[in-house]
This record gives structure tokens, C-alpha cells and sequence, in this order.
């Protein structure tokens, strides 16, 4: 029986079986009518009953009454009884009005200003149950000119030496502090002495009291931060107590306490050197000794761990945190380890922006924060990893934006967040992205047309503000030349409208290409958003011609190419110009790419929400001039990508029918590559018979070590790894991937594969 039902009916002693009557009547109702019809002739009793005054009926009468509110019927007129049973001198009539108070009223109601004087009498009471009614009472239900009423009250009541009314006082304190924060001094004194107190309850509400007044006020910090050895003592009793049933949760001592005051622990000790140092011992004490397979013993570290970070802790502290968050990701319970994924990826976010100076732990860090983006925590995971990036050390850039879009890719809510997110990171970090992120966020916003108006929009802000991010640069060039028209109307729903003019817009343009910070691509995207707003607006076509015809001497080849080009569109062409210039259509990313930077090249653009396999045999960069990384060139008419990949990290080439290949390298120099291949089989059966060959250059020596097995094991529980070494003495220029043909045979679900690379 839930408790509200039972403590009504303990309440109305020996009558309550007619309580006991009406709920098996109700419970017996076949149809929602016949119960309406049920309420509806109790309703009619209890009204009558009210009706009749003081005739002994009214606290059964009403605890029937709140057991119809509780099935969500209408009971506001049982408000004014409660009133009439709180001022009863007899404790079972106050019982259960102090009940239906709790129940039927709020702050909002003008009823409950009327039992003001009622709980300040009670308060005073010689009984410390009918104390206790009134403290609970106005710590669920007191509006902020009662609070101020009876706040000293309280204050007294917190001084007194019954443990049960001080642990309900400092509790009804804390409702006090929220409700008026004003009156947090009054209990500032009082606070402090309940921490010598014994009773683990009293400590509890000690505890919430001094951090809540702590929050409300931060000038009671240097106060309370005396006591920081005091809460470190009863923790460490805590810790190293014996074991007590009554406080006792899975062979954790009281979890409950223990979660308290390291949240208190962590409010003193930020930006404090001498309060951290004085928990450092016993934050390092709890997470070595407390058990994390249970769900209480996860708790308590999960705060220590949020403790660790946001103190001033020593750098030891912070690695033994990290141990933590992997000790939560290997537990072999699944239920713990789902729910303390959450904890995980929220420490390691801590762990990230507040992380040692080794950029060893940071980078781990942020490998393990990417790993534990998912679809249900996108949005805050997004918002640490971007507040990280405006941060984090320059080594880390790359590796932040690259893990940023792949996240993005897969699990964005909407288009919009995901343009956002693009050009947030663009406007941060856009030195530091990959070569493919222009064509992959024009390919984006080509598909968002809705958006088309709200980007233009909101890229040409950006270009106005600063034209030293690139990256962002081109995209907004190729954004103005396609929707340059939506730009000059003015008129967006999406965002607050930039009124522009024609030549506010050439203006801008004509900043980029004379820019010294300008790229050459950058140029030719500036160029060409010039060539396009000449179909675009009405009356600078003129001064678009005159922009276009400078640059046909242009020393810079590919811009005079182009150039060249448009000035034949304006001349020679110039009827077909408007076709040659229309808007682009809808781009498929597996389709070859088009963009103002490229405008008629045949490569198709890579997913980057997918690990893929790079061509062999391209033309790549020698090792001693960017060691660690091998560059792939894709020709196009016009302009060479580069597109880099470095060696030193693992890379995905091969995953279909459920089989995963993975490269590793393991050591690289200018005569010798060695690499690991990795097998891994995310299928319900195992795969058999795996056998991999490969082929290489003639200049190349190819030595392949016996692999670790044959068979793979389902459901990704093992992997079979084979070591590659390859060896280049005449230091002949390596592609990119190396193996310039790859062969491998498996048996799964009883069919032989082959697969050619």
C-alpha cells in the first residue's frame, strides 16, 4: 500500500474501514464511468459531513477526501478543513489536516496564509510530533511571507537538543534560504556547531544547510572553509567505519552523507589552495577504497571524481581520476556500466578542460569524451568539446575538430545545430580543420534549403567580422555567390535580418580578393561569388565586369584562368551567362563535388562520417618534409586537394558483411614502415578461414608475419592481428597507403569471400 494511502488510514484509527470500504469500491470499478459515478456519491458524503462541524467525522471525512485527490479528482474544497484540523488540539485531527495541507495547498493559495499562526504555535509545542508536523509542513508548502514570519523560529529550533527536531529545522531552513535568500545570515551561525553533532541524519541536513548558504552566498565561503578539516574527519569516518546496518547501503556507510559533503568539499576547495590541500589525503583515501561495482560505491566516486577535478588538486589525483572513469567502462556488470557511461563522459569532460599539463592525459581524455558521444547526450557533450576547443593546446586542434565533425555527422538533432556547430568551429579553430570540411559543409547546406536564407545570413555577418579563418571564408564567398539574392531581400524568419545593399556585398567580396590574408583558393571562390552575383543583382553588373577584368592578368595562374573565363562569359557568351550561373542543385556527397573553390572536378568526396580506404598509387609528398604524414593529391581542372593522413594513428580500410580491417602503424622512418593489421568481426557468427595477401611496388620489400589465427571471433569478443613490415632502401616516395593491392579470403555463415583491393 503506498505510504500517503497508508498513513491516512493509520490516521482515522478504528473508522477506517469505511476509508478501507471506499477504496475497494473504487478498485472494483469495471469502467472509468462507474468509478466517476462512485466518486462523484462520496464526494457528495464527505460535502455533507464538512457541512455538519464538529461532529468527529471531519478527519475521516478528509482522509477520504485525499485519497480521491490522489486519483486526480477535484478535492480543492476540502482546503478550508484542513485549516479547521491543523488548529485542533487533538494530534490525530492535526495529523492528518497538517497532511491535507501539504496536499491541497501551495504558496499561491490564499488559504494557506491562514495556518501561519497555527504552525508557529505548533513550533512551540511540547510534543516533538506535532513540532515535527509544522516543520514538515512549511518546508513543503511555505511561501516566501511565511518563511520570513517563522524563520526565527527556526533559527531557534536549530540550537535545540532534540536530534529528531534539529535534523526536520535545518532541512526547513534550507527551504527558507531558497525561498528568500536574504535571510541566509540568520542561520550562517547555527550552521556551523550542527557539524559536531553525531546523529548521521542532523549531519545530513547540516551539510545541505551550509552548502546551500554557501551558493547564496559565496561571501560565507572564508567562513566555512574553516571547517573544511572538521568535514574531512567525519569523511574519513565515514570511509573507515565498521559496518552499521542502520546506515549501511551494499557495504557502503551511509552514500548518502558521503555524496554531500563532497559536493560541499568541492564548493570550498575551488580556487582555493590551502582548503584543497587539506582534502587532498582523503579524496585519494576514498577513491582507492571504495568498492565501484555497486551502484552506491559508483555514486560516491563519481562526486569524488567531480571533487578531484574542480579543486585545486595535485596532478596525481587527476591520472588517479582517470583510472577511475576506466574502471567504470570495464566493469563486467552491464547494468553498472550503462549507468555509469554518463558519469564517465561528463568526468572525462572535467578531466579534459581542467586536465594536467601532460598533453599525454589531455589527448587520451579527449579520445575517451569523442568515444562516448551519442545521440542522447549530442547536445551537452557538444557544448564542453566547443568551450575545449576555444582552449585547448594547439597540438589538440586538429584532432578536436576532426572528432567534433565526425560526432556531428552522426548524431546531429537537426540541420541547422549541425550547420552551426560547422561554422562555430570554423570561426574558432578554421586553420585547423581537414581539407574535405568546405566541399562536406557546402554539400550540407545545398541539402538544408530551408536554411538557405539563415546561413547566407549568418555567413555573411561572419565574413564582415573577421576574413582571417579561411576555411569560413570560402564557404561564406561560395554562400553569397548562390544566395546572394535571399541576402538582399532581407527578409529572414530564422534570424534577425541584415539590411545590405548591392554594394555593401562587392564590398566584402572585393575585401577577400585583396586581402594579403587571402589564400589563392580563398580568391577563387571570392571570384567566382562576384561572377554569380552578376545574375544576381541589377544594378553593379558594371562594377562586377570591372572586378572580373582585373584579375585576367592576374599573376597568379589559376585566378587569370578563371578570370579569363568570365570575362569570355561577359563577351562572347554572355547569353548563355545567366544558364552557366544559375544556382546549384541539391549536391550528393557521393557524388564528384561542386564547388566555387572546384568547379568541375571528377573526385567524389569522401564521408567523413565513415573510417575509408585512400587510393593507392596518388602522388604523395616525400617523409622529410612533413614527417608523420603522407599527402594524397586528387587533380581537378583547375586546382590540386591535398588531402593528409597521418600514419602514426589508426585507420579503418575495410568494413563489409561485418568484417572490420584496421591499419595500425607501429614504426615509421624513411627505409622502413612497419604496420598491424587488425580483423575484427561485429557479426553473430564467427569468421573462419581468414587469410589476408598483399602486393607492393617493386621498390618496395614486403615481408608479412604469421598472423595471430584464422578465425575471428563474433560479436567483436576478439581480433586477429598480423604485423606488416615494409622495407624502402632506395627511400623511393611511399603512397599513402602502401599496399598497392590487398587480396583476403574468409569463410562466414558457411560462404567463402573474396575480396580484392
Amino acid at each position: 500500500m503506498p505510504l500517503s494511502i497508508s498513513l491516512i488510514t493509520d490516521t482515522v484509527m478504528t473508522p477506517s474501514v469505511r476509508l478501507q470500504e471506499m477504496i475497494r469500491v473504487i478498485r472494483s470499478a469495471r469502467t472509468q464511468g462507474e468509478e466517476r459515478g462512485i466518486i462523484q456519491k462520496e464526494c457528495a458524503d464527505i460535502r455533507a459531513q464538512f457541512r455538519q462541524g464538529d461532529n468527529g467525522e471531519r478527519s475521516h471525512s478528509l482522509a477520504k477526501l485525499l485519497y480521491v485527490h490522489m486519483l486526480g479528482y477535484p478535492a480543492h474544497f476540502g482546503q478550508m478543513e484542513c485549516v479547521r484540523l491543523i488548529a485542533s488540539p487533538r494530534y490525530s485531527e492535526k495529523r492528518i489536516g497538517y497532511l491535507g495541507a501539504m496536499m491541497l495547498l501551495d504558496e499561491k493559495q490564499d488559504a494557506s496564509l491562514l495556518i501561519t499562526n497555527s504552525i508557529k504555535n505548533d513550533l512551540s509545542h511540547s510534543s516533538q510530533y506535532v513540532q515535527s508536523l509544522a516543520l514538515c509542513t512549511l518546508a513543503c508548502m511555505g511561501s516566501a511571507e511565511m518563511c520570513r514570519d517563522l524563520a526565527p523560529e527556526i533559527e531557534r529550533l536549530l540550537r535545540a537538543s532534540n536530534s529528531y527536531i534539529k535534523k526536520k529545522a535545518t532541512l526547513c531552513a534550507v527551504h527558507i534560504i531558497r525561498k528568500v535568500p536574504e535571510l541566509a545570515e540568520l542561520f550562517t551561525p547555527s550552521a556551523r556547531s550542527l557539524l559536531s553533532e553525531k546523529n548521521h541524519g542532523v549531519l545530513h541536513g547540516a551539510v545541505v544547510l551550509i552548502t546551500e548558504l554557501c551558493e547564496h552566498n559565496p561571501d560565507t565561503l572564508d567562513q566555512f572553509r574553516k571547517a573544511v578539516p572538521e568535514l574531512v574527519q567525519i569523511m574519513k569516518g565515514l570511509v573507515t567505519s565498521s559496518y552499521s546496518p542502520e546506515h549501511n547501503v551494499a557495504g557502503i556507510s551511509d552514500p548518502f552523507l558521503q555524496v554531500r559533503i563532497l559536493r560541499l568539499l568541492r564548493i570550498l576547495g575551488h580556487n582555493n589552495d590551502t582548503a584543497s590541500d587539506a582534502m587532498n589525503d582523503l579524496l585519494a583515501q576514498v577513491a582507492t577504497n571504495t568498492d565501484s561495482s555497486k551502484t552506491a560505491g559508483s555514486a560516491v566516486l563519481y562526486e569524488t571524481v567531480l571533487t578531484i577535478m574542480d579543486i585545486n588538486s595535485e596532478s596525481g589525483l587527476r591520472v588517479l581520476a582517470v583510472n577511475i572513469l576506466g574502471r567504470f567502462l570495464l566493469n563486467n556488470d552491464r547494468n553498472i556500466r550503462k549507468k555509469n557511461t554518463l558519469f564517465s563522459t561528463y568526468c572525462t569532460l572535467l578531466f579534459l578542460l581542467y586536465a594536467p599539463p601532460s598533453g599525454f592525459y589531455c589527448s587520451r581524455a579527449l579520445e575517451l569524451s569523442l568515444a562516448l558521444v551519442s545521440a542522447v547526450n549530442i547536445r551537452s557533450m557538444m557544448k564542453e568539446l566547443l568551450i575545449f576547443l576555444s582552449t585547448c593546446p594547439p597540438e589538440l586542434r586538429s584532432q578536436t575538430t576532426s572528432g567534433i565533425f565526425n560526432a556531428a555527422e552522426r548524431y546531429s538533432p537537426s540541420k541547422r545545430w549541425h550547420i552551426d556547430t560547422i561554422l562555430h568551429v570554423l570561426t574558432t579553430a578554421g586553420g585547423d580543420v581537414r581539407d574535405e570540411t568546405v566541399p562536406n559543409l557546402i554539400q550540407l547546406i545545398t541539402t538544408a534549403s530551408e536554411l538557405h536564407c539563415y546561413t547566407v545570413h549568418k555567413l555573411y555577418r561572419a565574413l564582415v567580422k573577421d576574413i582571417s579563418q579561411q576555411p569560413l571564408v570560402q564557404v561564406a564567398c561560395w554562400c553569397i555567390g548562390e544566395y546572394g539574392d535571399l541576402l538582399l531581400k532581407g527578409e529572414c524568419e530564422e534570424i534577425e535580418p541584415v539590411q545590405v545593399t548591392e554594394d555593401d556585398v562587392l564590398d566584402a567580396l572585393e575585401t577577400v580578393l585583396q586581402s594579403h590574408m587571402s589564400s589563392p583558393a580563398t580568391r577563387g571562390f571570392a571570384l567566382t561569388a562576384t561572377m554569380k552575383l552578376s545574375t544576381r543583382i541589377t544594378d553593379n553588373v558594371d562594377r562586377i565586369r570591372s572586378i572580373v577584368s582585373i584579375y585576367g592578368s592576374c599573376i597568379d595562374l589559376e585566378l587569370q584562368q578563371r578570370a579569363v573565363e568570365y570575362n569570355a562569359l561577359f563577351k562572347k557568351y554572355d547569353h548563355m551567362r545567366a544558364a552557366v550561373l544559375e544556382r546549384m542543385p541539391v549536391m550528393d556527397k557521393n557524388s564528384p563535388g561542386h564547388t566555387n573553390g572546384d568547379t568541375s572536378g571528377e573526385n567524389k568526396e569522401p564521408d567523413p562520417s565513415k573510417p575509408k580506404p585512400v587510393e593507392a598509387g596518388l602522388l604523395s609528398e616525400p617523409a622529410s618534409q612533413n614527417p608523420g604524414k603522407k599527402c594524397v593529391m586528387v587533380s581537378t581542372k583547375h586546382c590540386c586537394v591535398y588531402v593528409h593522413v597521418v600514419l602514426t594513428e589508426t585507420m579503418r580500410v575495410y568494413e563489409k558483411n561485418g568484417l572490420s580491417l584496421e591499419i595500425q602503424c607501429d614504426k615509421q622512418t624513411e627505409t622502413e614502415v612497419m604496420v598491424t593489421l587488425i580483423g575484427s568481426n561485429s557479426t553473430q557468427n564467427d569468421i573462419t578461414n581468414f587469410n589476408l595477401q598483399a602486393a607492393v611496388p617493386k621498390s618496395v620489400q614486403l615481408q608479412m608475419k604469421a598472423p595471430s589465427g584464422n578465425v575471428i571471433p563474433a560479436h567483436g569478443l576478439g581480433q586477429v592481428t598480423q604485423t606488416v613490415v615494409l622495407n624502402n632502401p632506395n627511400k623511393a616516395s611511399l603512397p599513402c597507403l602502401f599496399l598497392s593491392k590487398t587480396k583476403f579470403t574468409y569463410l562466414n555463415f558457411n560462404q567463402h569471400i573474396d575480396e580484392i583491393r
